[in-house]
């Protein structure tokens, strides 16, 4: 039985020494880094995004409105010509795509 419970414990203190190894690289990944010299200066840097922001919209794509198209029809006119159309059979009814 003390056997046992030492080989249990010796397998506890394995176990936790090498879990403590696993993880005893830096948490940054550091290791992994090139490093560059740039060519451009800070003020450089610092005036194009100065002109990025400047130049830039808050705007959401395609969120404007399109300006409503102006027509010289009456829509009354509109509609009994519509009816006009119905009735003869130049135009479908409803869901159909075509006149069957």
């Amino acid at each position: 039985m003390n056997a046992t419970k030492s080989l249990i414990a010796a397998t506890a203190v394995f176990a936790a020494v090498a879990s403590g190894m696993a993880r005893a690289d830096e948490a940054d990944a550091s290791q992994y880094v090139i490093q560059f010299q740039g060519t451009r200066t800070r003020a450089e840097v610092m005036a194009e995004a100065n002109r990025v922001a400047a130049t830039r919209s808050t705007e959401p794509a395609g969120s404007r409105v399109a300006a409503p198209v102006q027509s010289s029809v009456d829509g009354k006119v509109l509609r009994s010509q519509a009816a006009d159309a119905v009735r003869t059979g130049q135009i479908s009814r409803g869901e159909g795509v075509g006149n069957f």
